[in-house]
């Protein structure tokens, strides 16, 4: 069993910071790409940052500059700087990660269970 657990979501005002963490527990074999996704009400599931095993990272169009991705790969957490948040940052972020479980070959997806960022005055 593989879990991953976001937290550091909340109220905060427009041009605040929050930083959030994921942590990957369970039978972890290997972790290769992390990131994090958001999803505003009624809108899609969109990627926000993605890292890779070896730290290059890639950011949607709307946060470069703003967020940063980085990961510790000793503790298997990924984690989302937000700066200079808006109020179109609002949104439920889901923590993805790459994994292939111990004893296994095949990698999969997984999803943590969101947590919820509010950018408000």
């Amino acid at each position: 069993q593989v879990q991953l657990v976001e937290s550091g979501g909340e109220l905060v005002q427009p041009g605040g910071s929050l930083r959030l963490s994921c942590e990957a527990s369970g039978s972890i074999g290997t972790i290769y790409s992390m990131g994090w996704y958001r999803q505003a009400p009624e809108k899609s599931r969109e990627l926000v940052a993605s890292i890779s095993m070896s730290g290059s990272a890639n950011y949607a169009n709307s946060v470069a500059g703003r967020f940063t991705i980085s990961r510790d790969n000793a503790k298997n957490t990924v984690y989302l700087q937000m700066n200079s948040l808006k109020p179109e940052d609002t949104a439920v972020y889901y923590c993805n990660a790459e994994i292939i479980r111990e004893y296994s070959d095949f990698i999969r997806n997984y999803w943590g269970q969101g947590t919820q960022v509010t950018v408000s005055s």
